[in-house]
């Protein structure tokens, strides 16, 4: 039994939420969120990066930088820039583009869902970067960064979209990516709807953002032992139904072949599948295919029957399988997450691009993954297991400043 909580959201004015609202400021080239941040003064990253163009200059992740942020939100909602509800909602947020479109509901999460498994997680976290998060909360104490979750649709549910997404949008615009932007806050009565109808739901799936829920978490622990069971009890949630996200994979780019010729290394790869050089580029078609890109030839990778245990969560995972059967024996790369010789690529970057990428950048070698799919991302979830490090590439990625959660309120 899921529960869903609305919230009293902190957010821009309607006439000014397109300029308020922004990409994670790491997903900015320099140039361009210099850019931004010179040109427009409504821009949230102007409370992302406190100190542009400023002299004195505080630590990354130190109290002094976050009490900076804290201050920009104040100035923001002093000077009426962001305003927030006078009573609790949900709000529904629908992201359209060219050949996407993504609805989905703006709520709280639940601490205690977490804790009990009622929401699952199938990506492992660093220590260190829960810590910085967990301080960030416990300085700010606004969460401006949804985390993204999937569920099981049903009937109820749909039913509620349909009808809230017939009233004007409280906000529409259109980002120069071509992305149309909407959000509805919803009235009391569908809003009891919706908690109501996810009281069925027997479990939710986080499809991105394990960092930032897990950094709630360890905020809400913090409070629980102090006796403080409200404060950080809900975490900013996207919910979308399952069956609408966009699951892509991610490449792997390698550096060196450990000492290997590429025909010596080609010969161990033959140990694990069959080998054909394709006629001409193509990512892999089917699951237990990788593409392999090596010395400007791409080559069809089948994964033998041996290698895969096909009941298994995580043994039948190509990431997975790749891990065991070539990075570590054969290229000797134990850690993915800590290694420099490899490096990682969103399914969404062009092809062509990332065989660019690999000539261009002293690359030796490089795996396109087929991507995996919502069932088995459940069903390691489910075994309470996690997938390699970047499996899944999933959409859609969310902009930050449209509805800022309030942890103590």
């Amino acid at each position: 039994m899921a529960t869903l909580h609305p919230f009293r959201a902190i957010r821009p004015v309607r006439d000014k939420v397109h300029l308020v609202a922004t990409r994670p400021y790491y997903s900015y080239k320099k140039n361009v969120l210099k850019a931004k941040i010179e040109d427009n003064p409504f821009t949230l990253l102007h409370i992302i990066n406190p100190e542009f163009n400023k002299a004195l200059k505080t630590n990354p992740n130190s109290k002094e930088r976050f009490n900076l942020v804290k201050k920009g939100y104040q100035s923001f909602q002093e000077k009426g820039i962001l305003i927030q509800d006078a009573i609790p909602h949900l709000y529904i947020y629908r992201q359209s583009g060219p050949d996407t479109c993504y609805l989905g509901i703006v709520g709280g999460g639940d601490a205690e869902d977490y804790l009990n498994g009622i929401i699952k997680k199938h990506e492992a976290t660093i220590t260190a970067r829960e810590e910085v998060f967990t301080e960030y909360l416990e300085t700010v104490g606004l969460n401006a960064e949804p985390v993204l979750m999937s569920y099981q649709g049903n009937e109820t549910i749909d039913a509620v979209l349909e009808k809230a997404i017939q009233y004007r949008p409280e906000y529409d615009f259109t980002t120069t990516d071509l992305i149309q932007h909407e959000l509805w806050i919803l009235e009391p009565r569908l809003t009891q709807n919706l908690v109501r109808a996810f009281q069925d739901i027997p479990a939710t799936y986080i499809a991105d953002g394990h960092h930032r829920s897990a950094s709630s978490i360890s905020f809400y622990l913090q409070q629980k032992s102090q006796g403080n069971t409200l404060r950080g009890s809900k975490f900013l949630c996207y919910y979308v139904n399952e069956s609408d996200l966009k699951i892509m994979e991610f490449h792997r780019l390698i550096k060196h072949l450990n000492g290997l010729t590429p025909e010596s290394f080609l010969e161990q790869v033959q140990k694990c599948g069959s080998v054909r050089e394709l006629p001409a580029p193509r990512k892999p078609e089917k699951k237990h295919e990788i593409t392999l890109y090596l010395e400007r030839t791409c080559y069809s990778l089948l994964l033998h029957e041996n290698t895969i245990q096909k009941n298994h969560p995580t043994l039948s995972l190509d990431t997975e399988l790749l891990t065991q059967w070539i990075l570590q024996p054969i290229l000797g790369i134990q850690d993915l997450k800590n290694s420099n010789d490899i490096s990682f690529v969103p399914g969404n970057v062009p092809f062509i691009e990332v065989l660019n990428e690999v000539n261009d950048n002293n690359f030796n070698v490089a795996f396109f993954l087929y991507p995996s799919t919502i069932e088995e991302i459940k069903r390691v979830a489910d075994h309470g297991m996690y997938m390699p490090p970047k499996s899944t590439w999933i959409e859609p990625k969310l902009r930050s400043g449209l509805t800022i959660m309030d942890i103590n309120d």
